[in-house]
């Protein structure tokens, strides 16, 4: 398995994780809840490079260093979900409200299938509008309340996006 790692620079580096070192590393995970927490805390230490909160809990301890063996094996964060968390973050500190979820655009040739009342209505995403039954729609949302007579928030009825 090839999987893409990033540097201390930032840039990102390709290498093969064999069978053998995900074993290693599952092992190295497991054996994480037999440590008391002073080893938790030197692992900590020698992962991080810095001192953990004193009174950071048992499963806390654990989880992290599972999660940073994890990344240092495999990889870490997409650059695009850092931006999102470091965002959630800073207006977390400034107490402003935000998305959380990022839009994502439903890429070009993409075909959406929903069935409403029996019927299986077909609408293929072009560059600005959408396609169904041969015409274009400015949206989903109006596609959504061509089939339905009502209105509808056309990702959420194609199911792109879930109700909450």
């Amino acid at each position: 398995m090839c999987v893409s790692a990033r540097r201390k620079d930032g840039h990102r580096i390709k290498r093969e994780i064999r069978g053998k070192d995900r074993e290693r590393l599952a092992q190295e995970i497991a054996g994480l809840t037999g440590l008391s927490v002073k080893e938790l805390k030197d692992r900590w230490r020698t992962l991080y490079g810095a001192e953990p909160h004193q009174r950071m809990s048992r499963e806390l301890l654990t989880s992290a260093i599972a999660y940073r063996s994890q990344e240092l094996a495999f990889g870490g964060l997409k650059p695009s979900t850092r931006r999102l968390l470091e965002r959630v973050a800073e207006s977390a500190s400034s107490r402003q409200s935000m998305r959380a979820v990022p839009v994502r655009k439903t890429p070009r040739g993409t075909v959406l299938i929903r069935e409403w009342q029996g019927v299986s209505h077909q609408v293929t995403v072009v560059d600005d509008a959408v396609v169904y039954r041969e015409q274009r729609y400015g949206s989903l949302s109006e596609v959504a309340r061509v089939i339905t007579c009502s209105r509808w928030s056309g990702p959420l009825f194609f199911g792109l996006k879930s109700s909450c």
